[in-house]
């Protein structure tokens, strides 16, 4: 399990490019037969990737948190961007194809992962967040999320919104997940861009296609910066900086976030002419 600390804001406006990407960009996410984590400051979050190809991979329990198991004081969301795959939790299967999901409450034990086709393996993104209180674990098919479209192709920025571990759909103690699928012609997300300061954020990019990218823009409204993402990175995103990004092309994201509160729509928006 990889480690990235905090920085402020004076610190990332002087940053480099090569300094934003070694602190905010998480470039190893899916790996065969590895499970990847990265531990992040901004609200302890755990960003990881889970690829299983041949047999079962199990959910680790790394040395740093001085935990008896991995959801010992934890919660944890899941969603597949592969092909179809099981989650075994204390017992219980999961199944689930591409886009659906799973949510794992506090002290659920033994945790692991298989593909149903090597063919095709799976693909199990991982966010994972402190928990005070237990919720039961829960699946829920794509199918059956709640969906909102937003924006418009004349914006560039029509898009479908999917909210899985939310007030909507799977609840939690504090982690809410979700994804957006931006349609053919739009390639913006999340603009007006806007913050919030009571809970930090991660992107993963996804389905971006080959030899293509997302710029995805981060930092403070008068002073933003920039990381060119490829496809199956992920970004972390700091309370105070804004998240938004625009793609060579359509694409989709899961977005992931922890902190005070999970309302999602407490945020605080910036004017697109006050960007700089």
């Amino acid at each position: 399990m990889n480690y990235r600390f905090e920085a402020s804001r004076k610190e990332v406006s002087t940053f480099t490019n090569q300094e934003l990407r070694d602190q905010f960009l998480v470039e190893n996410i899916f790996e065969a037969n590895q499970i990847h984590l990265t531990y992040t400051i901004y609200d302890r979050m755990i960003i990881g990737g889970a690829m299983p190809v041949l047999g079962e991979i199990k959910l680790p329990n790394p040395e740093k948190l001085k935990a008896n198991f991995f959801l010992e004081r934890r919660e944890l969301g899941i969603i597949n961007v592969g092909g179809p795959g099981i989650v075994k939790a204390d017992g219980q299967n999961f199944e689930i194809s591409k886009l659906s999901a799973v949510y794992l409450g506090k002290g659920t034990q033994d945790v692991s992962f298989s593909s149903v086709s090597a063919n095709e393996p799976a693909q199990f993104y991982l966010l994972s967040s402190p928990a005070h209180a237990t919720y039961p674990n829960e699946k829920l098919d794509r199918e059956n999320v709640v969906t909102v479209n937003v924006g418009s192709l004349e914006n560039s920025n029509h898009r479908t919104i999917y909210k899985y571990i939310h007030h909507d759909g799977i609840q939690s103690c504090q982690l809410v997940m979700g994804l957006t699928i931006l349609e053919p012609g739009s390639i913006w997300n999340t603009m007006p861009a806007h913050v919030h300061d009571r809970r930090m954020e991660a992107y993963l990019y996804f389905d971006v296609k080959p030899g293509q990218a997302v710029l995805h823009l981060m930092g403070e409204t008068k002073e933003t910066k920039h990381i060119w993402v490829q496809n199956h990175q992920a970004v972390i995103s700091p309370p105070w900086s804004i998240h938004s990004g625009a793609g060579t092309q359509n694409y989709s994201f899961i977005w992931g976030m922890a902190g005070e509160n999970k309302d999602y729509t407490d945020m605080d928006f910036s004017e697109i002419t006050e960007l700089r």
